[in-house]
């Protein structure tokens, strides 16, 4: 037995090197751990967060789409008002009158002039002329059509003057124009402000999609480093158990053929207190590091 002693006695430092490492290895997993799950957390914050805003702006855009279909259809009755009021002015306008005489000859319309064209004619013509376009007959002949567009635009612009039904006509349908481009516009408006909400909330969930990768990466990491660290703390209970027998059989040893030191009433109730936890340690029972230290001490 006296030779087995040194044996035991190394065997011990090496199963109490490995009991150590075991512990700063189980306690340093137990820390990444919790690292990782402290990023995890920020991470699933954020995307609860974002999520939030999503919502937020998917309200903001269905509400912009309401909008946009109540401006369409404000701007469809606006456009109808537009029509209406030009088709007053043509029932109205003498060249309309002129068409109904005609009764709309070899089956086609011919188009009459009206102010607004007559201008148009005009101011090209007159930048034909200062283009040098028209030189020698043909400036003359150009210069007489002038003439007679100019004579026919204020004989028009005369007999509208003096139609009082048709000035009002003109003045309704531009009230009915400017009533159309304020209902665009804010159709325009509408549909600009869903556009936003809707591309926002793309970007979102895009990086929504970013934050829950990382938070599972997280997640992933946690489980690992929880499965190492119940390993490494797996292998520290089987060296404390290894140690506890080493110990016990030296003891053992040392106390044969001597007074127990219960008769005395010195050392035993630290050995008692290293059996106790031993005891709890053998049926499963969870350990205080303290306690665990204890043991590892051995008593």
């Amino acid at each position: 037995m006296e030779q087995i002693l040194p044996k035991l006695e190394d065997l011990r430092k090496i199963v109490d090197k490995k009991a150590t490492t075991s512990r700063e290895n189980r306690d340093g997993l137990n820390e990444k751990m919790r690292e990782f799950i402290g990023t995890r957390n920020t991470y699933n914050s954020q995307v609860r967060e974002l999520i939030s805003e999503v919502q937020r702006q998917k309200v903001i855009r269905d509400e912009a789409n309401a909008a946009v279909r109540t401006a369409k259809a404000e701007r469809a009755e606006k456009n109808q008002l537009v029509r209406d009021a030009k088709q007053a002015i043509r029932e109205m306008s003498p060249e309309s009158h002129q068409e109904q005489g005609r009764g709309g000859r070899r089956g086609r319309r011919e188009k009459e002039d009206t102010p607004a064209s007559l201008r148009r004619k005009i101011q090209i013509l007159e930048n034909e002329f200062e283009m040098g376009i028209h030189v020698g007959k043909n400036e003359d002949k150009a210069m007489n059509r002038l003439k007679r567009m100019k004579r026919k635009l204020r004989d028009m612009s005369e007999k509208e003057d003096s139609n009082v039904e048709l000035k009002d006509a003109r003045a309704s349908l531009q009230v009915a124009i400017d009533a159309q481009e304020a209902a665009h516009q804010e159709v325009t408006v509408a549909a600009e402000s869903a556009q936003e909400a809707h591309d926002l909330m793309l970007k979102l969930s895009e990086e929504v999609d970013r934050l829950r990768e990382q938070a599972d990466g997280s997640q992933a990491e946690v489980r690992r480093a929880k499965r190492e660290a119940d390993q490494a703390h797996q292998s520290y209970i089987v060296s404390l158990r290894c140690l506890h027998s080493i110990l016990d059989i030296v003891r053992a040893h040392n106390n044969r053929g001597k007074v127990t030191e219960s008769k005395s009433g010195t050392g035993a109730p630290a050995r008692v207190e290293v059996q106790d936890l031993m005891s709890k340690l053998m049926s499963g029972e969870t350990l205080s590091t303290e306690e665990l230290m204890a043991l590892q001490r051995g008593g």
